[in-house]
């Protein structure tokens, strides 16, 4: 194979990462307020839920553009099945089988949520919960592997995603509203409640 590795490659594969951990945290965030039915007159639950799915398209875009990066730079030997196997890089195997993990995991709920007419509001639920799991993954795998989180800044700005998350996520358990019959969080114009049954001889 031939060598390939370059400070630009380098510093691509850093920005990458960080600006994917933003962007996945605010599509995190965002999948709170869209599954706690936030909305009101000038920003709707269709707003939300819409900025939620473009973000969630960004952020994926972000993190291949850093599993590329991070790949063809020979400087750290990681290699493309590393992406998504787990403990096959040849360079910092726990760090990088921490982030296929976190990947394989929120490919499975970006999929989920391309193909929700075809899948059970149910399993679609118990999918979606796996995005708690793969964020967890994505701030384990930022301080184990990441260079930014060596500085102050860096450090700062992992520690603000993952409070904002955190926050995201007990505001979450504390404010969940009911939820209404074969409703999904990627459904807001669905009812809130289930139509009255109406006796025969009402008129």
């Amino acid at each position: 194979m031939i060598a390939l590795t370059s400070p630009y490659l380098w510093y691509t594969s850093r920005a990458t990462g960080l600006v994917a951990l933003v962007l996945i945290t605010s599509v995190v965030v965002l999948g709170t307020l869209v599954s706690n039915r936030v909305g009101g007159k000038k920003i709707g639950r269709f707003e939300f839920n819409e900025l939620h799915r473009s973000l969630s398209l960004v952020a994926m875009t972000f993190l291949l553009l850093h599993i590329v990066t991070t790949v063809i730079d020979t400087y750290a030997p990681t290699g493309w099945l590393s992406a998504l196997v787990p403990f096959v890089s040849r360079y910092d195997r726990v760090g990088v089988a921490v982030g296929a993990v976190a990947i394989d995991l929120m490919i499975a709920v970006w999929v989920s949520s391309l193909f929700k007419s075809r899948v059970q509001p149910q399993t679609w639920r118990y999918l979606h919960w796996l995005s708690w799991l793969a964020y967890v993954g994505a701030i384990a795998h930022t301080l184990l592997i990441g260079a930014d989180t060596r500085s102050a800044a860096g450090l700062a700005l992992t520690a603000a995603c993952a409070a904002a998350v955190l926050v995201a996520a007990v505001w979450r358990a504390l404010t969940r509203p009911e939820r209404a019959h074969r409703r999904t969080a990627l459904s807001p114009l669905a009812p809130s409640t289930p139509p009255r049954s109406t006796s025969r001889g009402a008129r």
